[in-house]
């Protein structure tokens, strides 16, 4: 009987351990986040090879998640998107991409808590593309200094 409740407790351990271990490894939605922001803040930087590395980074983010946070094809545009900015250093096409990675990442955003703060959508009426953003104050990721305050807070999540 002890050797059964023994091998029981070793089992149960085991078995604890392991689902901490694989909760500690998941992508957290904030994670994603973050990234994106700093993403968006090395194109308002205009700097693309930031960018890439950022962008790379949000591509292993994406394929950290599980399905019940991102579901198969919003994790594949975003791949998609992501994928594009980090094989490139042309700063326009990055800023191109980033528009429609801007719009997946919002759709998910309202899908998903992605940040217990408010995540602002901002809209450049230039280049008529949005993004989003930790702050109110508009940092244009699509001109970078030639436009750095073009824009204006659209929604906040």
């Amino acid at each position: 009987m002890k050797k059964i409740f023994l091998m029981l407790a070793l089992f149960a351990t085991a078995f604890v351990q392991n689902s901490f271990a694989q909760d500690s490894t998941k992508t957290q939605p904030a994670q994603l986040l973050n990234t994106y922001y700093k993403l968006k803040d090395a194109l308002v930087s205009s700097n693309a090879i930031s960018a890439a590395v950022h962008a790379e980074e949000l591509v292993k983010i994406i394929n950290g998640t599980d399905k019940e946070t991102i579901n198969d094809d919003a994790k594949a545009n975003l791949i998609k998107d992501a994928g594009a900015i980090c094989q490139s250093k042309d700063i326009k096409l990055q800023r191109e991409k980033f528009a429609t990675l801007s719009n997946n990442m919002f759709e998910l955003a309202k899908t998903i808590k992605l940040s217990a703060n408010p995540i602002y959508q901002q809209y450049c009426p230039m280049k008529k593309a949005s993004w989003l953003s930790n702050d109110k104050a508009i940092k244009n990721p699509y001109y970078g200094s030639m436009m750095l305050t073009c824009g204006s807070v659209k929604t906040t999540l």
